[in-house]
């Protein structure tokens, strides 16, 4: 069956992905596996997604970004450049 995205030969993508017609991912990047990327997602160099992660459609994601588990991102959402999402419900308990 013939790949629908494109991912460069340094990215590392875990089987049991569902990955979106269109997307591509760029350098170094590691997509877990469970995770959903929605169609035309764009995901720079050096980005992680973690399992239980949910993309919708035409998300673009900089470099150096990391999505922990938990996070949906709608349609159409721009992640800039190295930001982090946390997947701490309350950080303000020790």
């Amino acid at each position: 069956m013939e790949q629908s995205y494109f991912a460069h030969f340094t990215a590392v993508i875990d089987e049991k992905c569902i990955i979106g017609d269109g997307v591509k991912i760029w350098h170094f990047s590691h997509i877990m596996s469970g995770c959903i990327i929605g169609k035309n997602c764009n995901i720079g160099q050096n980005v992680f997604i973690s399992s239980k992660v949910v993309l919708g459609k035409n998300v673009k994601i900089q470099n150096n970004v990391s999505i922990y588990d938990g996070v949906i991102c709608e349609d159409d959402v721009f992640l800039g450049p190295s930001m982090v999402f946390t997947n701490v419900i309350n950080p303000g308990v020790l």
